[in-house]
């Protein structure tokens, strides 16, 4: 089952036995064993028993509220591991270390990368397009990361990299209705932005997990500036799975006409898009789905879905900051 995600507004999540399980006006809407859970979304209103709370906490299993349009809210989870020499290490490192210079020329390297990958592989499919610009523009982005030594700097090409791959995300879009002009949140003001924001919301969750199980402190980052709040490490272990994620759950969810214009409701006072009730449960399902599919990981050699693939790069980078080995690997695929 992997997460559980429940959008139901008014929904009563309560316990019987060892099945966790979500009623709404009399009737039950889902029945789950707890024993295949390893995290549960509430995307708008409902109500969580304390048996459930308590159940979700022995069991290291994490809740997240979001909102029905995908903006994070907070999240109930267990206390750390008790593995302390990971934090340790995590926090020696911060700061403009040549651990974190590292880090960061990773987390920035396996972004661009998998950006050059996904127009590569979209301008073999269709020989009317051409992104020649915006690949050179990667590639500018991508040659210096090695010799760059500021993090700053490497901020500065991370966001000129990305830049170049949001020229070119409305061209990847072939459905009818639906048209890409800018990055755009707090509220996306477009369905294709909608999709975007709740994607992205929706991986924080699983990575912010993964940090959690393997030790570390998901509020101290290297390439996100620390603020109050952000959980700066998780959002930096995001990037390398942006665009392997939810970037492509967006465009082929999209592109297969799963979802259609009047998929989406617009907020009168404040423009914010976001989908209807049938077609947020869509769009979870392919999520989902996305986390369950399996690829050959170019480290270790063997087939994960994405959902493992989250912690198996969290204890890479455990490794590397406790000198198990002497880099990171950022997860690229080809």
């Amino acid at each position: 089952m992997g997460t559980l995600y429940i959008t139901q507004d008014d929904a009563f999540i309560g316990k019987t036995d060892e099945r966790l399980t979500v009623k709404a006006n009399k009737k039950t809407l889902q029945d789950v064993p707890l024993i295949k859970l390893d995290g549960v979304v509430i995307l708008g209103r409902a109500t969580v028993s304390p048996a459930v709370v308590i159940e979700l906490l022995e069991r290291k299993i994490p809740l997240s509220f979001l909102t029905h349009m995908g903006r994070y809210l907070g999240r109930l989870e267990p206390e750390l591991t008790k593995n302390i020499f990971v934090r340790s290490a995590q926090w020696k490192a911060a700061g403009t270390t040549d651990r974190a210079v590292h880090l960061v020329r990773g987390f920035v390297r396996g972004k661009l990368k998998n950006y050059r990958t996904a127009l590569l592989r979209r301008q073999r499919e269709g020989t009317d397009l051409n992104f020649q610009s915006a690949l050179v523009r990667l590639e500018q982005a991508i040659a210096p990361i090695d010799k760059t030594d500021s993090i700053d700097s490497l901020r500065g090409l991370e966001g000129s990299g990305s830049a170049a791959y949001f020229s070119c995300f409305n061209q990847l879009i072939r459905a009818a209705g639906f048209e890409f002009k800018t990055r755009n949140r707090h509220p996306p003001i477009d369905p294709v932005n909608s999709l975007l924001s709740l994607g992205y919301a929706l991986l924080r969750h699983d990575v912010q997990s993964a940090l959690n199980i393997v030790g570390f402190d998901p509020y101290l980052g290297y390439l996100h500036v620390q603020r109050y709040g952000r959980p700066s490490l998780a959002l930096d272990l995001m990037e390398e799975f942006r665009p392997l994620v939810v970037d492509a759950v967006v465009l082929s969810t999209l592109n297969n006409r799963l979802l259609v214009p009047e998929d989406f409701t617009t907020e009168p006072l404040s423009g914010a898009v976001s989908l209807t009730p049938e077609g947020l449960r869509t769009f979870l399902r392919q999520y989902e789905k996305k986390k369950q599919t399996k690829f050959t990981h170019p480290v270790l050699k063997n087939q994960f879905p994405y959902q493992e693939s989250f912690e198996i790069q969290a204890r890479l980078l455990a490794k590397y900051l406790m000198d198990e080995t002497d880099k990171y690997p950022p997860l690229v695929l080809k």
